[in-house]
């Protein structure tokens, strides 16, 4: 909605005025004629049916009935008074109730008079009764636009304390389609509404305010939601494509020596054909000149820092250096110590560069970024600062790049005057509606089959009641030379409990396990990073069988000799988080376990998790029920990306409609890149609109 009279303030709309105008731009973000036709019911209550007194019974639906008010009592109780209505029709009354209110409600009704009721049947002691009922005579009803289907709209407490309630809003939006449906301006090309079996868009917002019947609604709400789903997936694809026609990336025609020798000589296993098909992508956008903004999506274990240690070897290959950054230091560490490791004897040098790193490392580093000498730097955030300088910096590699953001991943870019490449790893399996919106604008590998002879993880769910039980079990692995991670959970803004939580838990395993036998470490988000730090190298060396810690050792760290993850107040725990945890565990040879430890009381979400854990290890399997049960606005961080302020779609849902908007917005920009066609005005002219009030261009990756 962009032309001029759209723009002008919902003050001046009949039945809304400054006061109510102010209340709803408050509440509601609605301050322009335009942010009304943006704004849709969340849900809607069927009134196609009337019913009569007599078929009326007590349930959890809302009925509405055709009768006349009879007659009218007030009733003094201890807070104040309430009003009580005797409403008949030709089969019987029933009573209607207001306990607030009741003065002005009694002022205006009108006895003997038709009037449309609607509200919830309740039943005391045989007498039924309507509380609180909408009420509006039979020929106001009829005169506005027909409502068979009512919608109900988002709401405040505020809005409702103050007047605006479902009515007054559907009385605004009557007003609204009164005075402005003739301006509704079309928004998509007649070949695509065409191709896609879709409705106009002045029916699409008609019917979904207005729906005459079910059959409308859905072809409305299907309209409004491929046409949400389309403007973002062409800005996404557009992104994509001038970021390939635009910027220059740099040429690796070269697979050499030090690429060939690693993997002849050094790789001591057999890659997965996940990892060659990877490989065979990454390549093939090296040796281009396009540039590479590559997103590697692969579960706990499937082998991604090998397929970007061979990635930053064809840029050594090239005469280029490669960097990989870690979002912490112990992550970054076991990058490093890896890494170095494996490629031992083979003339390259690698350095770390951590916040922890002293001044004359920092010194050798600098120096050797910018005379060349050093081809790989692993490091935390401390890589992005300014100081930081490389002669040719040729590839970027993120690891769990969630956890950057948007300024953070920009100064990877600006570390060259010609972008270097960019690989972005995460180990949290995206759902593949949620990666086509959130990362719609990279190319995305994936990595999809674990190494041959690795053990799946044995998942358990056990209740309090257990814990001797589990406590007997740990023993008996302790007893095998293995190791143990018990996780407490770290819910934010209350820190304290959560310590407490910690604290006692700790005190508790103290108890069951005593020292010298056993040894203890400990690991929380109140602990200096140089405590934590000495705490988990403890664990890493086996000097401790027992690592008690909060969710701080979710991502990366890999002791092999640990076999069994508990995990304390399971159903406090998201799924993805808890796929992360179990992933600790696993990384050796042997046989390991993980433990969803719970109180009985469980609400419905939580046992959808838990079973979920217990019965599947597929890491992408878990993250379709995690996008069913918490929506895609918590996941990934993707409430902050401003990419998924869906106002109606629901990709967790609308699968279906994504795929066909993406492959649209595709085949539109191959035959018409600038949307310089006559036919493609309307959706020109609606994209420039969108792309210039959303922030999806900041969502760089």
């Amino acid at each position: 909605m962009s032309s001029p009279k759209t723009q002008i303030s919902i003050a001046y709309l009949k039945g809304v005025g400054p006061a109510r105008g102010q209340l709803l731009a408050s509440e509601l973000k609605l301050r322009e004629i335009k942010d009304l036709f943006a704004f849709f019911p969340n849900r809607y209550i069927d009134k196609t049916k009337f019913y009569k007194v007599n078929e009326l019974n007590e349930n959890s639906s809302e009925v509405q009935i055709i009768g006349k008010i009879i007659g009218l009592t007030t009733v003094k109780q201890k807070n104040g008074s309430r009003l009580v209505a005797k409403f008949a029709d030709a089969t019987g009354t029933i009573e209607l109730v207001w306990f607030k209110g009741a003065k002005w409600i009694k002022d205006s009704i009108v006895l003997n008079e038709l009037y449309v009721v609607f509200g919830k049947v309740n039943d005391f002691k045989g007498k039924k009764s309507i509380a609180h009922p909408e009420l509006e005579l039979k020929s106001v009803y009829e005169s506005g636009i027909k409502k068979a289907i009512q919608p109900i709209y988002p709401s405040t407490e505020k809005l409702s304390n103050r007047g605006v309630s479902n009515r007054v809003m559907s009385k605004i939006f009557e007003e609204l389609f009164l005075a402005y449906y003739s301006q509704i301006p079309e928004s998509l090309s007649q070949t695509i509404i065409e191709k896609h079996g879709l409705i106009s868009k002045k029916e699409a917002l008609l019917h979904i305010h207005f729906p005459k019947n079910q059959e409308m609604l859905t072809k409305a709400s299907n309209r409004l939601k491929f046409e949400e789903l389309f403007f973002i997936q062409l800005q996404l694809v557009r992104k994509k494509v001038v970021r390939k026609n635009k910027i220059v990336g740099f040429k690796f025609p070269a697979i050499g020596a030090f690429f060939n020798d690693f993997y002849n000589s050094k790789l001591s296993f057999e890659l997965t054909g996940a990892q060659k098909r990877v490989l065979k992508e990454i390549r093939n956008d090296m040796r281009s000149g396009t540039h590479m903004n590559r997103l590697l999506q692969g579960d706990v274990g499937s082998g991604k820092t090998i397929v970007a240690l061979l990635t930053m070897l064809m840029a050594i290959d090239n005469g280029f250096q490669a960097a990989l950054i870690a979002p912490t230091s112990i992550l970054a560490n076991q990058h490093f110590t890896s890494i170095n490791a494996s490629l031992d004897g083979m003339g390259i040098k690698v350095s770390l560069l951590t916040g922890s790193s002293k001044v004359k490392e920092r010194k050798e580093i600098h120096a050797g970024l910018e005379d060349g000498t050093l081809h790989i730097l692993i490091g935390t955030h401390a890589i992005l600062e300014d100081k930081v300088k490389f002669k040719n910096l040729g590839l970027s590699v993120i690891d769990e790049q969630h956890r950057f953001g948007v300024a953070q991943r920009m100064k990877m870019w600006l570390k060259n005057t010609n972008p270097p490449h960019v690989l972005v790893m995460t180990a949290t399996p995206i759902p593949r509606t949620l990666a086509m919106s959130v990362y719609g604008d990279l190319d995305i590998s994936v990595i999809d089959e674990l190494p041959p002879g690795r053990k799946e993880i044995q998942t358990v769910h056990r209740y309090d009641k257990n814990r001797l039980a589990v406590f007997k079990f740990m023993r008996d692995e302790i007893e095998k030379g293995r190791q143990v991670y018990i996780v407490y959970p770290l819910i934010e803004g209350s820190e304290k409990m959560d310590y407490k939580d910690l604290m006692d838990g700790y005190e508790s395993i103290v108890r069951e396990f005593p020292s010298p036998k056993y040894q203890l470490s400990i690991v929380h988000g109140k602990m200096k990073p140089v405590d934590k730090d000495f705490e988990m190298d403890r664990f890493v060396r086996g000097d401790t069988q027992i690592m008690v810690a909060t969710t701080v050792i979710e991502v990366g760290v890999n002791v092999p000799n640990a076999s069994i993850m508990i995990v304390e107040s399971a159903e406090r725990f998201g799924l993805s988080q808890l796929h992360q945890l179990r992933g600790r565990v696993g990384r050796g040879a042997e046989q390991s376990y993980c433990v969803l430890m719970t109180s009985f009381k469980l609400s419905q979400d939580a046992k959808t998790r838990l079973e979920t854990m217990v019965t599947t290890s597929d890491g992408f399997k878990i993250a379709e029920v995690d996008l069913k049960l918490r929506g895609p606005g918590n996941i990934m961080g993707t409430q902050q990306s401003g990419v998924l302020n869906l106002r109606i779609a629901d990709i967790s849902k609308d699968g279906p409609l994504l795929e066909a908007a993406r492959q649209e917005a595709h085949s539109l920009l191959s035959e018409d890149p600038n949307l310089l066609k006559q036919e493609n005005a309307p959706l020109a002219k609606a994209y420039q609109e969108i792309a210039k009030n959303t922030s999806i261009w900041a969502n760089i990756s």
